[in-house]
C-alpha cells in the first residue's frame, strides 16, 4: 500500500507518518522509486503501537525511540528486555512520590503503604503469570502498553471504588 492508504486504513496524518518515518519510529517502506514506497501490515501494527506510546501512553519521542529499539534489538535475557521497557515508561519512583506526599503535607494513614504493596504484589503476579512470552516483541508490547494503557485503567477502577466505599460509609 502507498503513503496515503496507510494514512486512510490507520487514520494518522501523511504529514505525521513523514515524522515517524524522520524519527526512526516507524521502519522505512520498500522502495519503489525515489519518491514512493510501499508500506504493508507490519507498518499498520507500528503504526498502532508508535500511537499509543505517544498518545495515551505519553512518552516522548525519545523515549518512544528507546522501546521500539529495545524490540528491533532486544537483549538476550528477557528479564532484561522488560527491564528496558518499563524503564522507557517509568513515572517518577517511590522515593519521589514520597517525597512529593512529604511536601504537600499530606499523611497517609498507619499501614497504607503495606496495603497498597500488598494489592499491587498480586496485580504485578496476575500480569507476569498472562505475559506472553513466545517473542521479545509480544512481551515489549505487553509490559509497555500494560504499564502505560493499564495504570490509567486502574486509577479509574480506584477512583470508582472509592465512590462504592463513600456512598456505603457516607451515603
Amino acid at each position: 500500500m502507498r503513503i496515503s492508504e496507510l494514512s486512510s486504513q490507520t487514520g494518522v496524518p501523511v504529514a505525521t507518518i513523514k515524522f515517524y518515518l524522520r524519527e526512526k519510529l516507524l521502519q522505512e517502506g520498500i522502495r519503489t522509486s525515489a519518491t514512493q514506497a510501499q508500506y504493508n501490515e507490519s507498518h499498520v501494527a507500528r503504526l498502532r503501537l508508535i500511537r499509543a506510546l505517544l498518545g495515551p501512553a505519553g512518552l516522548s519521542v525519545t523515549a518512544a525511540q528507546r522501546v521500539i529499539r529495545a524490540i528491533e534489538e532486544p537483549p538476550e535475557s528477557l528479564y532484561e528486555l522488560l527491564g528496558m521497557a518499563a524503564t522507557a515508561v517509568a513515572g517518577p519512583n517511590v522515593d519521589e512520590a514520597l517525597r512529593a506526599l512529604d511536601e504537600a503535607g499530606f499523611e497517609l494513614p498507619e499501614g497504607a503503604l503495606d496495603v497498597y504493596s500488598d494489592h499491587m504484589r498480586q496485580i504485578a503476579q496476575f500480569e507476569i503469570d498472562n505475559m506472553p512470552t513466545d517473542s521479545p516483541t509480544a512481551a515489549v508490547r505487553y509490559v509497555v502498553l500494560g504499564t502505560v494503557l493499564i495504570e490509567p485503567l486502574i486509577l479509574a477502577l480506584r477512583r470508582l471504588a472509592e465512590q462504592e466505599a463513600s456512598a456505603r460509609r457516607f451515603g
